[in-house]
């Protein structure tokens, strides 16, 4: 399980990186890059990792993630079956603010994208009359090169600096800029969780994971994620179970058991508490 920091395949000096990727699953290991990052998701649902969020991706979302944060784009587990028609697609745009180096770099005209880029530390995404207007915009530059993609790209940014058109989604920017190490020892952690959270995990069961004691681990955790292992460990459960509770007939009992809470008191108490409402409130919608 190795990684990390994440290299993203471009030339030293460019400013742009457009990527496309249109497969069965996303890739789905947690990694960081220096270059921001805007995501167009087109097809395909799954779970988004990005610093201390964990939420849900669906067609049509748009995210920036700021240098540096950790961050995954975990496809549901329907995309991993062979065989199936199912595509995960989506379009990443990677801007590298060190590429506007020397003179360029201190264009007057230039520095209010400078300022953005050094602010955007976290996890956004992207909504109201901006989405609809990036979403056009980065399919339209995937044919533009040179000075009409960097002009696109421009035009993108100053949509994305409009008041209200992004939504922070951490609690805190601490979870960026971690060691090569410190990166691992998240990713097996996650990766742990993400494939345990249906049954009962103990504390010593995750800390061997991170091969830590129990007060080492929880230590660990919440410098990084400014959030205890319980209170992740039930968001993680939460965001599977408000698609089970919006996707399929199953009872709340049965939508408590599936996601890994002890009993359906549990559930409900956790669910109104992190959520706001009842888990069949939620359903009603």
């Amino acid at each position: 399980m190795k990684v990390i920091p994440f290299k993203i395949p471009k030339a030293s000096q460019d400013f742009i990186r457009y990527q496309v990727d249109n497969q069965p699953y996303f890739y789905d290991k947690l990694h960081q890059h220096p270059e921001m990052q805007l995501s167009l998701v087109l097809e395909g649902e799954g779970r988004l990792i990005g610093g201390d969020y964990i939420g849900r991706f669906a067609p049509g979302d748009v995210f920036l993630l700021g240098h540096d944060v950790p961050h995954v784009f975990r496809s549901d587990e329907k995309y991993y079956a062979p065989n199936q028609p199912a595509r995960s697609h989506a379009i990443f745009v990677f801007i590298d603010l060190k590429a506007l180096t020397g003179g360029l770099h201190d264009i007057t005209e230039l520095q209010e994208v400078k300022r953005f880029c050094e602010q955007v530390t976290g996890c956004y995404q992207v909504q109201g009359p901006a989405q609809v207007e990036i979403t056009r915009q980065v399919q339209a530059i995937e044919h533009e090169t040179g000075l009409g993609r960097l002009l696109g790209v421009l035009h993108i940014i100053e949509q994305l600096m409009q008041p209200g058109a992004m939504r922070c989604l951490n609690v805190t920017d601490q979870m960026r800029n971690l060691s090569e190490r410190e990166v691992k020892r998240m990713q097996q952690v996650l990766n742990f969780l993400m494939a345990h959270s249906h049954r009962a995990i103990t504390l010593e069961e995750v800390a061997a994971v991170a091969n830590m004691s129990r007060e080492a681990f929880c230590r660990f955790f919440k410098e990084r994620t400014r959030k205890t292992y319980v209170r992740y460990l039930h968001e993680l459960r939460l965001t599977n179970a408000c698609q089970l509770l919006l996707h399929t007939n199953q009872t709340v009992a049965s939508v408590a058991d599936t996601c890994g809470f002890a009993n359906l008191s549990h559930f409900n108490r956790v669910f109104f508490k992190i959520i706001g409402t009842t888990p069949s409130s939620y359903r009603r919608g």
